[in-house]
């Protein structure tokens, strides 16, 4: 996997793969392909907060139905 950051200076720097590079200095193509990984980075950290909040609501829902079924008498179990 490989990881990349931009500095947010005068002179942006992105680092890439332990690399440094001037940002401003890149060819356009380029600069759009590190837009994009920013915009990718950005979604994947919004959904795995996504994910974290669907798991603590589940988890929420499970406490609940074990809480309520124990009012509830189950079937035999079959031997």
């Amino acid at each position: 996997m490989s990881s990349s950051s931009v500095s947010q200076d005068q002179n942006p720097i992105l680092t890439f793969e332990g690399k440094r590079y001037d940002l401003n200095k890149l060819p356009d193509d380029l600069k759009e392909l590190v837009r994009g990984m920013q915009v990718a980075d950005a979604q994947l950290r919004m959904h795995e907060d996504t994910l974290k909040v669907l798991a603590v609501g589940r988890q929420s829902m499970a406490m609940q139905l074990n809480e309520r079924l124990k009012e509830v008498n189950p079937l035999p179990e079959n031997d």
